[in-house]
């Protein structure tokens, strides 16, 4: 391939296949560690970065996979031993996280190596592609430049043939233009002309079909937000769970729940609900004995995408302590949503913070507890990826 093409295909923003694996890696490895989070989160989190990355890797996904395998080997290998809580970490749970790195680096080199090859057939084509359109540009315009010679050529025999002039030769014609209404306009240049203002980068780049442009190394999730995966949540989920929390909700408690589901083309799915034993009061809800969860996941093979409680007699909307609670979930998962239930307003709300300021905001709030937040900008907003379905399966786990 001629390096022209490769500077018109850099022109239009095409990435060289070992850079585009550069970016891609470089992405993946953009992990950063809260010493907010307890290092449990942390390691829980590992494992089903693992879970999500084997789908997309048996779904043929390649580059989510690859994504997943890396922000998994940056943060084991490297960032989690910052955590100043890092020596409480059990022994267990190091054992488990140092089998699943002992898995994912041959993946991980095995999919550098596939993308690799991808990200340059990829690239090749588009070349081709480019300079095929070039030459096809360059055909028209030779055949319009010979059609308006024809044409000129037959118009002066016309006129010669009528004594409106004496001889075609003697004509000034050339100069005057004959447009033919059926051939499209180009400039009157040469070929020569034009494949030398190519060559020159003057004469405009074939216009490509973005859509057959090769990606920039990222799978762009195709949901309302860019950047967000679909999360769909069965309607039973809102009934189920208020009919579990009514007695709660009659005494003026919160009830709260984990949405946990798997990950499928690339979309969320909830397909379980679990209460956990828990401690309620009129505006808050603890959790306990997180690990009976944990075990019910994994052997399910289930990933968290939320968590839901109720509002027994308020509306709708994140507290101070609700946005502090659902941090942890949408640090270690963008799409993390939380669900509030307003069973005395009928409202149900589908919320996240909002990714270019509430996250890091509260993420970088020490206060614990009931405290103001301003509110402008705002702190959370609608969680515009969630699709609510009305025929999904569910089922519910009470371990209260």
């Amino acid at each position: 391939m001629t390096s022209q093409a490769k500077r018109d295909a850099n022109n239009l923003g095409i990435l060289e296949p070992q850079e585009r694996l550069k970016v891609l890696t470089n992405y993946s490895s953009s992990v950063e560690i809260d010493p907010g989070i307890p290092p449990k989160r942390y390691y829980r989190s590992g494992v089903e970065m693992v879970r999500m990355a084997n789908v997309y890797f048996n779904e043929g996904s390649y580059e989510n996979a690859y994504v997943l395998y890396m922000k998994f080997m940056t943060l084991f290998l490297e960032k989690i031993r910052k955590h100043p809580d890092y020596a409480s970490v059990p022994p267990t749970e190091k054992r488990i996280n140092q089998a699943h790195l002992r898995e994912v680096l041959p993946k991980a080199e095995e999919l550098k190596a596939c993308l690799l090859e991808q990200f340059t057939k990829e690239y090749n084509h588009y070349l081709n592609e480019i300079k095929r359109r070039a030459e096809e540009q360059k055909r028209e315009k030779s055949n319009h430049h010979q059609q308006k010679t024809i044409s000129t050529g037959l118009i002066k025999t016309e006129l010669w043939s009528q004594g409106l002039i004496l001889d075609p030769s003697l004509s000034n014609l050339e100069n005057i233009s004959y447009p033919d209404p059926n051939v499209p306009s180009a400039p009157d240049e040469s070929d020569d002309d034009t494949a030398d203002d190519i060559a020159q980068g003057t004469s405009q780049i074939p216009i490509i079909d973005r859509a057959t442009k090769p990606s920039t190394g990222f799978s762009d999730s195709q949901v309302s937000r860019p950047g967000l995966r679909t999360v769909v949540t069965p309607a039973k989920v809102m009934t189920h769970f208020l009919t579990l929390s009514q007695k709660n909700t009659f005494n003026n408690i919160e009830t709260c729940g984990i949405l946990a589901g798997k990950l499928e083309k690339n979309s969320l799915i909830i397909t379980h609900v679990i209460l956990p034993k828990q401690h309620g009061t009129s505006d808050s809800c603890t959790t306990m004995n997180e690990e009976e969860i944990f075990d019910y996941q994994d052997q399910h093979n289930l990933i968290t995408i939320g968590w839901i409680h109720t509002h027994p007699t308020q509306t709708a909307f994140l507290s101070s302590v609700d946005l502090h609670t659902h941090c942890p979930y949408q640090l270690l998962m963008p799409e993390a949503i939380a669900i509030v239930c307003a069973p005395k307003y009928e409202e149900t709300g589908f919320y996240i913070l909002t990714p270019n300021h509430g996250l890091s905001f509260i993420a970088s709030c020490k206060k614990s507890g009931f405290h103001p937040h301003p509110t402008e900008p705002p702190l959370f907003m609608n969680a515009d990826h969630v699709k609510v379905d009305g025929n999904a399966p569910l089922e519910v786990l009470d371990l209260r």
